[in-house]
């Protein structure tokens, strides 16, 4: 009887307060005498803001006045005996418990939750890079792989890049990574120039960036006529990188006939500016058709994702790219992604005198 009064006391208690909310007072909790209060002078807005704050209350209040009655009213209780006494083993059971911790754990969540996502995004990161070398690990800000043991990077654009923000372009940094030169494509065959270059050009130059020119060989045109197309381009300056010819298709000829015309292009090009080109290409297509013919000039090979670059014993090469997807500031879309072999010290003998 006195567990009884002790439930029903609180329960009314309990009722006064919400029924108070709606405009209802409790004047005395026994008798639950009702006290009118004014309810339009207040705004709708303000009722129900108290409403739903008193309502989240009463939500945490609730299974805590629960627990208390219970344990108050089992502290009279009798122990029971025979199967029903072997129901009941205690309110704190491992499942209850449990589900206390579960909720604890939830209502606590925001509290240690940066250092769980932390730690998650680091064992997964770290899960990703099992079996991976460390010499070419993942650049985030470039979105790519980068062989580390290079020191000069670089890029090469054309208008597929668009308009390019070089300012950015030259801020960019990632730990010692950065963009120190750029080849830029000026022409294709014998009628077709970029329409970007000379916009590029000008910019590298403002900002500083080290640049070069190259031309897209056509094997079916004339190489003498190709070369006096880039030429009439380009102004190949000192402090420039060496012009390239980029070869890396057949057009439906012979290799023999694409070399050839492919000479007279290097000729031209070497009599006017006085300076070797680079030759760029594939590294199947160099092995194919070109390997052993221009062992004289710069090399320039192109092979994807691959650590290091798998050339045959005797192959002297240069530059490499290694990448055709990179990020970069300033430009909207993915780029070639390049390295040079040597140090600073070969990197400015490379450039023009």
């Amino acid at each position: 009887m006195q567990i009884l009064t002790i439930v029903n006391f609180k329960r009314l208690k309990i009722g006064g307060f919400v029924h108070g909310l709606a405009g209802v007072g409790v004047q005395n909790a026994s008798t639950l005498t009702p006290v009118k209060r004014p309810l339009l002078c207040e705004k709708p807005y303000k009722f129900y803001a108290r409403l739903l704050h008193c309502g989240c209350i009463l939500s945490f209040v609730k299974p805590a006045a629960n627990l208390y009655f219970y344990r108050v009213a089992a502290a009279y209780k009798k122990p029971s005996t025979g199967k029903k006494a072997s129901r009941n083993k205690g309110y704190f059971s491992v499942k209850r418990v449990i589900g206390l911790l579960a909720v604890l754990l939830l209502a606590l969540a925001p509290l240690f939750y940066p250092y769980i996502e932390k730690n998650l995004v680091s064992a997964w990161r770290w899960t990703k890079d099992l079996g991976r070398s460390p010499s070419y690990p993942v650049y985030k800000s470039f979105h790519i792989h980068i062989p580390v043991k290079y020191a000069i990077h670089g890029i090469d654009v054309s208008s597929y890049q668009g308009l390019i923000d070089w300012g950015k372009v030259k801020r960019m940094r990632q730990d010692s990574v950065h963009i120190s030169f750029a080849y830029l494509k000026a022409t294709e065959g014998i009628l077709l120039p970029d329409p970007y270059f000379l916009h590029n050009r000008r910019m590298c130059r403002r900002v500083g960036m080290v640049s070069g020119a190259y031309h897209f060989f056509r094997p079916r045109a004339n190489g003498k006529l190709q070369a006096r197309f880039f030429l009439a381009n380009v102004s190949v300056e000192k402090g420039d990188l060496p012009p390239v010819v980029d070869v890396e298709v057949l057009d439906g000829v012979t290799p023999e006939k694409m070399r050839k015309e492919l000479d007279d292009f290097l000729k031209e090009v070497t009599l006017k500016t006085k300076t070797k080109p680079v030759i760029y290409t594939g590294l199947k297509f160099y092995y194919d058709n070109l390997a052993g013919y221009y062992d004289g000039y710069p090399l320039w090979l192109s092979n994807f994702d691959h650590s290091s670059l798998a050339v045959l014993p005797g192959t002297q090469w240069d530059f490499w790219q290694h990448s055709n997807r990179a990020r970069v500031s300033g430009i909207l879309h993915g780029v070639d992604f390049d390295v040079f072999k040597g140090d600073s010290i070969a990197f400015r003998k490379m450039l023009v005198k």
